[in-house]
Protein backbone atom coordinates (compact mmCIF):
# COMPACT_ATOMS: atom_id res chain seq x y z
CA UNK A 1 0.00 0.00 0.00
CA UNK A 2 1.27 3.70 -0.86
CA UNK A 3 -0.05 7.23 -0.97
CA UNK A 4 0.81 10.13 -2.76
CA UNK A 5 0.86 13.20 -0.57
CA UNK A 6 1.60 17.34 -0.88
CA UNK A 7 3.45 19.49 1.52
CA UNK A 8 6.20 22.54 0.55
CA UNK A 9 4.54 21.97 -2.72
CA UNK A 10 6.45 18.91 -3.56
CA UNK A 11 4.94 15.53 -4.18
CA UNK A 12 5.78 12.38 -2.45
CA UNK A 13 5.26 8.72 -2.78
CA UNK A 14 5.33 7.07 0.41
CA UNK A 15 3.95 3.56 2.42
CA UNK A 16 4.06 2.91 6.26
CA UNK A 17 7.59 2.94 7.43
CA UNK A 18 9.33 4.92 4.84
CA UNK A 19 12.10 7.80 5.86
CA UNK A 20 11.36 10.82 3.89
CA UNK A 21 13.01 14.45 3.94
CA UNK A 22 10.31 17.11 3.42
CA UNK A 23 10.51 20.88 3.31
CA UNK A 24 11.11 22.50 6.87
CA UNK A 25 7.92 21.80 8.94
CA UNK A 26 6.80 23.92 12.10
CA UNK A 27 7.32 20.95 14.57
CA UNK A 28 9.53 19.98 17.09
CA UNK A 29 11.52 16.25 17.21
CA UNK A 30 9.31 13.44 18.67
CA UNK A 31 6.12 15.57 17.39
CA UNK A 32 3.18 13.77 15.16
CA UNK A 33 2.29 15.53 12.49
CA UNK A 34 -0.66 14.46 9.90
CA UNK A 35 -0.79 15.20 6.49
CA UNK A 36 -4.19 15.98 5.20
CA UNK A 37 -3.48 16.85 1.13
CA UNK A 38 -3.45 12.80 0.05
CA UNK A 39 -3.74 12.67 -4.01
CA UNK A 40 -3.94 8.90 -4.30
CA UNK A 41 -4.28 5.78 -2.39
CA UNK A 42 -3.38 2.11 -4.48
CA UNK A 43 -4.57 -0.17 -1.75
CA UNK A 44 -5.15 -3.93 -2.05
CA UNK A 45 -8.72 -3.13 -3.32
CA UNK A 46 -7.74 -0.80 -6.00
CA UNK A 47 -5.98 2.72 -6.81
CA UNK A 48 -8.04 5.41 -5.89
CA UNK A 49 -7.23 9.42 -6.81
CA UNK A 50 -8.93 12.04 -5.33
CA UNK A 51 -9.95 15.70 -7.11
CA UNK A 52 -7.82 17.24 -6.01
CA UNK A 53 -7.42 15.40 -2.92
CA UNK A 54 -9.11 12.28 -1.58
CA UNK A 55 -12.00 13.30 1.37
CA UNK A 56 -11.17 11.68 5.08
CA UNK A 57 -7.91 10.39 3.43
CA UNK A 58 -5.20 11.15 6.18
CA UNK A 59 -1.52 10.47 6.27
CA UNK A 60 0.28 10.59 9.52
CA UNK A 61 4.21 10.88 10.33
CA UNK A 62 6.54 11.34 13.16
CA UNK A 63 9.24 13.97 13.05
CA UNK A 64 12.73 12.12 13.09
CA UNK A 65 14.88 15.45 12.78
CA UNK A 66 15.27 18.91 11.41
CA UNK A 67 18.49 20.16 10.03
CA UNK A 68 19.84 21.64 6.98
CA UNK A 69 21.52 20.10 3.34
CA UNK A 70 24.57 20.35 2.42
CA UNK A 71 25.83 23.80 1.75
CA UNK A 72 25.78 24.73 -2.10
CA UNK A 73 27.86 27.47 -3.41
CA UNK A 74 26.44 30.45 -5.87
CA UNK A 75 29.12 32.16 -8.08
CA UNK A 76 28.31 35.49 -9.87
CA UNK A 77 30.59 36.91 -11.92
CA UNK A 78 30.76 40.12 -14.89
CA UNK A 79 34.03 40.14 -16.98
CA UNK A 80 35.91 43.36 -17.38
CA UNK A 81 34.49 44.47 -14.45
CA UNK A 82 36.14 43.42 -11.54
CA UNK A 83 32.83 42.06 -10.29
CA UNK A 84 32.25 38.39 -8.44
CA UNK A 85 30.27 37.47 -5.59
CA UNK A 86 30.34 33.82 -3.70
CA UNK A 87 26.82 32.88 -2.02
CA UNK A 88 26.13 30.09 0.24
CA UNK A 89 23.29 28.58 0.72
CA UNK A 90 21.60 25.74 3.23
CA UNK A 91 18.47 24.60 2.51
CA UNK A 92 16.60 23.56 5.62
CA UNK A 93 14.36 20.42 5.90
CA UNK A 94 12.34 18.10 8.10
CA UNK A 95 12.68 14.16 8.20
CA UNK A 96 9.63 12.17 8.69
CA UNK A 97 9.09 8.52 9.34
CA UNK A 98 5.37 7.53 8.13
CA UNK A 99 3.35 5.46 10.65
CA UNK A 100 0.04 5.02 9.31
CA UNK A 101 -2.10 5.64 6.33
CA UNK A 102 -6.08 5.67 6.68
CA UNK A 103 -9.00 6.31 4.58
Amino acid sequence: MFAIIETGGKQYKVSEGDVIFVEKLDAAEGDKITFDKVLAISADDGFKTGKPTLDGATVSANVVKNGKNKKIYVMTYKSKKNEKKKIGHRQPYTKVQIEKIAF
